[in-house]
């Protein structure tokens, strides 16, 4: 067969590191993964609750998770767009 292309359609963005979906498990390149942060509480809700009625101040934690394309678009994280929007560049 003939070698079409020089670099086989890779592309030249390298070799990205691989991420594990929260969801399934499937490994996924970090650049195609679709990364979701979310706050978490610290402690539980009502030692929270007394220490805010006391006028503490409660630093809040995030978590973040990574998720494939698939199951980004299953959980609604992410929409299908149609293929006139996935064209323009830019955030989802």
């Amino acid at each position: 067969m003939v070698k079409k292309r020089k670099n086989s359609g890779k592309g030249q963005s390298g070799n990205n590191t691989s991420i594990q979906c929260s969801k399934c498990g499937r490994l996924v390149p970090r650049s195609k993964a679709k990364r979701v942060t979310r706050p978490t509480r610290l402690m539980e809700g009502v030692i929270a609750k007394e220490l805010r009625q006391s006028g503490a101040i409660m630093p809040n934690g995030q978590s973040s998770r990574w998720y494939c394309v698939s199951c980004a678009v299953h959980s609604h994280t992410v929409k299908i767009r149609s293929s006139a929007d996935r064209k323009k560049a830019g955030k989802l």
